[in-house]
């Protein structure tokens, strides 16, 4: 039985997660900021991030449909089975819906998405301020609630780390072991 995520997964996994936080962390602070050049710098440096993070998480999820991971520790019952799947679909759901739904919002706010300041991205749907309001609170909702969620993510992970003491979150830590 397969007991570690391959080291492809790992690098994955960590490489979205430190792109989640560095992403989230540049769009709430740059949320309040005062417009001016430096607040359009971040914006489109947000952006980037995201497009980024978008074609990334794609790669994750195709890598995840190709290989299966291990198995949960025998000791988990079937609603905590259930739990733990629910929720590894939602954050990749949200992974995937948070930079569509900022895309849409800039498409719909008549702001171009140009990925690295060179590579424009279409406009995925015509000019609509009205449309582009509610897409800027759609796309704030799905970050909360994608917050929300690796934190959930954190806490089951760190709860069978101390608590249930069953090896889980090891799989999914680097290693630096050869044979890994």
């Amino acid at each position: 039985m397969k007991q570690r995520y391959s080291r492809t997964a790992i690098f994955l996994h960590w490489l979205v997660a430190l792109g989640l936080v560095g992403t989230f962390a540049l769009g709430f602070y740059m949320e309040d900021l005062p417009l001016s050049p430096n607040k359009l710098k971040l914006y489109s440096w947000h952006k980037w991030a995201g497009m980024t993070l978008f074609a990334i998480i794609v790669v994750r999820v195709a890598w995840r449909l190709s290989h299966q991971p291990p198995e949960l520790p025998a000791s988990t019952g079937p609603l905590a089975k259930l739990a733990a799947h629910a929720g590894h679909l939602l954050l990749y759901v949200l992974m995937l819906l948070i930079p569509l739904s900022g895309w849409l919002m800039s498409s719909a706010q008549g702001f171009p998405v140009v990925w690295f300041g060179v590579v424009p991205l279409p406009d995925l749907i015509p000019k609509d301020k009205a449309l582009g309001d509610v897409l800027q609170t759609v796309h704030v909702v799905l970050n909360y609630t994608l917050l929300a969620s690796v934190i959930g993510h954190v806490v089951a992970a760190l709860y069978h780390q101390h608590i249930k003491k069953d090896g889980l979150l090891s799989r999914m830590l680097p290693s630096f072991d050869a044979k890994a």
